[in-house]
């Protein structure tokens, strides 16, 4: 049993999350919201346990579909950095703070990137594409990120600013447009460098909030020294460039894992 020990943790935090958010907020929604995440997130990790080989790609569609078609295009909710720094200027602790809380900001502190991994809806469309192994080096353009990350303050700050009226209707455009830009931009990116994951290492700006906070994070890929035997496939497989072999919390684009176990899947000797 200890191997469905991390499939079990995980469903816990997240059930101790939704009954917390419920009984606080009065609100039966949060108790939905995050059990469903939990669930999915624990079924694809009992899956992995079960080496079943889509075990991820489940994860992805199921909560990815989840929050961008129900929470995004149905409910109205603008889970984008923007519909953050929208409920963060009004002041209300809602929607996209609190998924942002738990997701982006303090859970990585726990499972580091696992939303890129598991739950991003633009990852779920890009992991589809060929180029799931980098072609070629990392492109020295990670500045890019923080551009992107900044545009998205002015923008809701100047709706404030200029005290635009009907934001909220306009949040939802900004969800589905920013949407579009990010699968074409994403797209273009994969075939570009044939890399995936390129969108994600160079333009999204949720990795300003994920780094910093997956470098302390609890649950991480570490290499056992007797056991590897230096062959190089886990490196080579990784979606990220991580360093897979060096145990530090210093190396080499560490805080870029994503948990996605391609590394350990590939391991001939288990050593991950």
């Amino acid at each position: 049993m200890k191997k469905y020990v991390v499939p079990l943790t995980m469903l816990l935090i997240f059930e101790t999350v939704a009954v917390t958010l419920w009984l606080t907020k009065n609100n039966l929604f949060y108790l939905f919201n995050f059990s469903y995440i939990g669930i999915s997130i624990s079924l694809g990790l009992f899956l992995f346990v079960r080496k079943y080989k889509h075990a991820r790609r489940i994860v992805q569609l199921l909560v990815g579909l989840y929050m961008l078609v129900y929470l995004g295009l149905i409910c109205n909710e603008n889970m984008q950095i923007e519909g953050f720094w929208y409920y963060l200027f009004t002041g209300v602790f809602e929607a996209a703070t609190i998924h942002y809380a738990v997701a982006k900001i303090f859970g990585p502190l726990i499972f580091g990137r696992g939303w890129c991994g598991f739950a991003c809806w633009t990852a779920m469309v890009l992991d589809f594409l060929p180029y799931k192994i980098p072609s070629g080096p990392r492109k020295n353009i990670g500045w890019i990120r923080y551009i992107t990350f900044a545009a998205s303050i002015v923008f809701v700050a100047a709706l404030f600013l200029c005290k635009v009226g009907n934001i909220e209707r306009i949040m939802f455009w900004a969800f589905i447009i920013g949407n579009m830009a990010y699968y074409a931009i994403g797209i273009a990116l994969a075939f570009l460098f044939k890399d995936n994951r390129a969108f994600c290492k160079y333009i999204c700006p949720i990795t300003v909030f994920l780094k910093p906070m997956s470098y302390f994070a609890l649950t991480r890929i570490k290499c056992d020294k007797e056991k590897c035997v230096s062959c190089g496939k886990c490196e080579r497989i990784c979606p990220m460039d991580v360093r897979i072999t060096d145990n530090s919390r210093k190396r080499e684009n560490g805080t870029e894992c994503i948990l996605c176990m391609e590394c350990k899947r590939a391991c001939p000797k288990d050593a991950l």
